[in-house]
């Protein structure tokens, strides 16, 4: 083989290799509309496909409110149907009994959108507009605050209801240097490499936020033996059942044995609880998650794990048509 015949084949194999690696990386990313968000204290994401495929939730009949059915005329959009991801930002207010409560949200939507449609209806409805990084931005009065909506691109819609514009600024910021499969936010950085491959939902960080009254993380009235500010990462994915899994990252491993110590009490509670309830399709569910439940420590983490059957989601989706 001649010399020039061997280099070119040696540039192609690099070639080759570097984009096979590039794929890799991407595929192995955060999902973008995560990515986009701004910093903050927790993120939750979502992936409707595999729940539209399982459930045949756009199938279903929903009642409509009033104010939903006017935006569905307005845009032709329906969540149900044309929502395919989308990705939140948990911002802990300093005063939880503002305007937002105890957290504020940042939100990147992914779908199939009209934007012009869907432009024209913001306008119609926002009280003030600001052109930034060559984007139109609504601000919209929702009760006693402020929501701030603009289109990304043909696909994405990005949302903040904190009390600036500085979140809804740096997601805008981010879309323009969105190429990078490595951008997006400390926290992403620092915990998604955490979260199981092919969960179709996730969170890290304080998503325990919006469950926090008078300073307490609480569910369903119960008070969590956890501190508000815990830091989580939480999956949910469809391997032969849908198996959810919740790690708690304690100061050390101390505080994760305790964690975990009190939450096996409280699930024995719940457990005695549950089975004296009446049955219907939900309350299935959640007994075959309590059933399967299972707290364990390790190191520094507090982790419940769970499953649910793959027949057991059919029928209670089968059950709400």
């Amino acid at each position: 083989m001649r010399k020039r015949t061997r280099y070119s084949l040696l540039i192609a194999l690099a070639l080759l290799g570097a984009l096979v690696v590039a794929i890799l990386l991407r595929k192995s990313a955060p999902p973008e509309v995560a990515r986009l968000l701004p910093e903050s204290d927790g993120i939750l994401y979502l992936n409707l496909k595999p729940i539209r495929l399982i459930t045949k939730l756009d199938q279903k009949a929903i009642t409509r409110t009033p104010d939903y059915q006017k935006f569905i005329d307005a845009t032709g959009f329906l969540f149900e149907r044309d929502l395919d991801a989308v990705a939140f930002s948990l911002h802990r207010m300093d005063n939880p009994t503002g305007p937002n409560g105890p957290v504020a949200y940042s939100e990147v939507f992914e779908g199939r959108f009209d934007g012009k449609r869907l432009s024209d209806y913001l306008r119609s409805i926002s009280s003030s507009t600001e052109i930034y990084a060559g984007h139109e931005i609504f601000t919209v009065p929702v009760e006693n605050r402020e929501l701030r909506v603009t289109t990304l691109g043909y696909d994405m819609v990005a949302a903040s209801n904190m009390p600036t514009a500085e979140q809804i600024h740096s997601i805008l910021d981010r879309y323009r240097a969105s190429a990078s499969p490595f951008s997006g936010s400390s926290l992403l950085g620092e915990h998604y490499s955490s979260v199981p491959l092919l969960s179709f939902a996730w969170g890290i960080g304080q998503i325990g936020l919006p469950l926090t009254e008078s300073g307490n993380m609480s569910l369903s009235g119960v008070q969590l033996p956890l501190p508000q500010d815990a830091t989580f990462v939480a999956s949910a994915r469809f391997v032969g059942s849908l198996r959810l899994r919740v790690e708690e990252i304690a100061a050390n491993e101390q505080a994760a044995a305790r964690d975990a110590g009190n939450m096996n009490m409280l699930l024995t509670l719940f457990r005695g609880f549950e089975l004296n309830q009446a049955r219907s399709a939900e309350d299935t569910l959640l007994l075959e998650a309590l059933a399967n439940a299972k707290i364990e420590q390790k190191k520094e983490r507090a982790v419940l794990t769970s499953a649910i059957s793959l027949d057991a989601l059919r029928r209670a989706s089968n059950n709400q048509k």
